[in-house]
């Protein structure tokens, strides 16, 4: 592609491309795109469709349209994505923060109505750390732990919790979901891998190209994951503490199972914006 002269003829091309790959919305992915492109705001792209581009702007819209064409999230491209109101860096061993698990955070705040109080949060698999981090901006005398059996995902959660001025609230640890881990806490939570192994090759290429295959993976029926949690959860759980976790579209009453087997009692399952039953909420006996 030769870089047209003009921000709304670059704009054009862009959607075009986009639209004949398939994308859908292609146009409002093309002023995405270009606003990163050229350092604008994508309200800007429209309102300064006559400014002409540089050369260098135009090798960088080129150089993200590829990428995209390769069917590269736009999240990854930037190495960041907003959750809960707030940005997280991502890494290629982390997940990019989705809407629906934002259903996890919206349990445990409605569950805990105090919010000067120095809760203990777990976070198991955190990834980039946005639950964990979303958790401690509501509760600011809370502190936090997250674990991932990736090093890199814990390079990346920690780097978010210095951004986010948290880092003296939490500490990250390098293990295998509770099993390195001592001590209470009020809450657990957790979004786990939970796709079963024979049904990563057919996910759309945005997430099983991009997506780290640890965060995925659940096993050969998505649960695995689900069990290794479970049976950690009343050793480490306070008496009258809970536990939320993201779960997979069909896997309620399944989850639900494993959960109650390891004598926790289910409190919830509630849907995500779409209607799917996304988060499972249950509570160790007091």
């Amino acid at each position: 592609m030769t870089p047209p002269e003009t921000i709304g003829s670059t704009l054009g091309e862009v959607a075009a491309a986009l639209a004949g790959a398939g994308f859908d919305e292609a146009r409002r992915r093309a002023r995405r795109l270009l606003a990163v492109a050229l350092g604008l705001s994508p309200t800007e792209v429209f309102a300064r469709l006559d400014r002409m581009i540089t050369e260098d702007e135009g090798e960088r819209v080129v150089a993200l349209l590829r990428r995209m064409l390769a069917h590269e999230p736009l999240s990854r491209i930037l190495g960041r994505r907003e959750f809960w109101g707030l940005e997280f860096a991502l890494s290629p061993d982390t997940l990019y923060p989705r809407p629906e698990t934002e259903t996890v955070v919206e349990a445990v705040v409605a569950q805990l109505p105090e919010r000067g109080r120095a809760y203990r949060f777990l976070d198991l698999g955190t990834g980039s750390g946005c639950l964990l981090l979303a958790l401690l901006s509501e509760y600011r005398a809370a502190r936090g732990v997250g674990v991932d059996l990736a090093f890199g995902a814990i390079v990346t959660a920690r780097c978010n919790a210095e951004r986010l001025a948290l880092a003296k609230r939490t500490r990250f640890v390098v293990g295998d979901w509770a099993r390195p881990l001592a001590g209470s806490f009020d809450v657990v939570v957790a979004n786990p891998p939970y796709v079963e192994s024979a049904e990563i090759p057919r996910l759309s290429r945005e997430v099983r190209d991009y997506d780290p295959p640890l965060a995925l993976d659940g096993g050969a029926d998505g649960l695995a994951a689900f069990r290794a949690i479970a049976a950690d959860l009343s050793r480490v759980l306070t008496p009258g503490g809970f536990f939320a976790c993201e779960i997979g579209a069909g896997q309620a009453e399944a989850v639900a199972g494993i959960i109650s087997g390891c004598g926790l009692v289910i409190d919830e399952i509630l849907p995500d914006l779409a209607g799917i039953a996304r988060c499972i909420v249950a509570r160790r006996p007091a």
